[in-house]
């Protein structure tokens, strides 16, 4: 019975750890204005900045923006990699879409996949 209980103890506190972290990458990526972009490790690092939870990876806050419950408040479309490319795997319709959502706020791409980082790299990251 005892070890029941510490097990679902640790259970429910992985589950708000993992929570609380997607609710900071969330915090983080709707600071990012519509023209600009952020990649998955400045979201990272930002998030890590504010936090005295563990440390959370460029993988981590992929994985919390696929799994996105509100991508009209989370714009999760603005989050690319380190290169400036698009998601292979964008939850909400694929690279396409998420390009798309892009263009019509006005990021220019180098490239079919790439975003102009130059050109659209947002500044206002806590890092």
């Amino acid at each position: 019975m005892v070890v029941c209980i510490l097990e679902d103890m640790r259970y429910q506190d992985f589950v708000y750890t993992k929570l609380k972290t997607a609710l900071l990458v969330y915090d983080v990526v709707k600071k990012i204005p519509r023209g600009k972009v952020g990649t998955y490790g400045r979201v990272a690092a930002t998030v890590n900045s504010l936090s005295l939870s563990p440390r959370i990876t460029p993988r981590m806050v992929g994985r919390a923006l696929h799994l996105n419950p509100d991508p009209e408040s989370v714009p999760c479309h603005r989050v690319v990699n380190s290169k400036g490319r698009v998601a292979d795997n964008f939850a909400f319709g694929g690279w396409k879409e998420q390009k798309k959502r892009l263009e019509i706020e006005g990021v220019m791409f180098k490239n079919e996949r790439f975003v102009n980082l130059k050109e659209h790299l947002w500044s206002g990251f806590n890092t």
